[in-house]
């Protein structure tokens, strides 16, 4: 069964994030496992990692792509350095990111100041990075862009999982590179 997200509820998240004026910095990536030190981070620093437009290159740092259990899918799928489940975006074209402004508000792209990290059962010859039109590098895993999702405020959710937004489906992946059933 597919999910709708509509474009005006994540319009909205972001009108949110810039009414607050959310501030903050996240922590460095690759702590405490797959699912980070302390259960995660705080909604003001996922929210912070939102509006700033990316995942790990905040703070300079390299990409981490570990695999963990989600109790959500029942499966074990990828997630960043800090636990969140990490996406593909259907509207994608092969390594291309067709994720922008609104778009990558409601779908932050994880980022990288470095070579990508495998970590916890991620393959390392799975991943790779692609240039976003804002220079920045965004982590590919077996050739998609990866995504977090800012309605998964801790780890091991998958809120995002078979959505429907900006003009495409969302999945959770495996770490064979194939998506997570819903």
């Amino acid at each position: 069964m597919t999910r709708t997200l509509p474009a005006i509820a994540v319009l909205a998240i972001g009108a949110l994030l810039a009414v607050t004026g959310c501030g903050g910095s996240s922590s460095s990536p690759g702590e405490g496992g797959a699912y980070g030190s302390g259960g995660g981070e705080s909604n003001t620093t996922q929210n912070a990692k939102s509006e700033a437009g990316g995942g790990e290159a905040e703070s300079g740092g390299a990409g981490v792509v570990a695999v963990a259990k989600s109790p959500e899918l029942g499966a074990a799928i990828l997630v960043d350095s800090k636990g969140f489940t990490l996406y593909d975006f259907h509207k994608d074209k092969g390594t291309t990111s067709a994720c922008y402004g609104p778009c990558e508000k409601g779908w932050p792209p994880l980022t990288t100041g470095g070579a990508p990290k495998a970590m916890s059962g991620a393959e390392a010859s799975k991943l790779g990075t692609t240039e976003r039109k804002d220079g920045t590098m965004q982590v590919t895993y077996a050739g998609h862009p990866l995504y977090t999702f800012v309605e998964d405020t801790k780890p091991g959710e998958a809120k995002g999982n078979d959505v429907s937004a900006f003009g495409a489906q969302w999945y959770a992946l495996k770490s064979s590179g194939e998506e997570a059933g819903d």
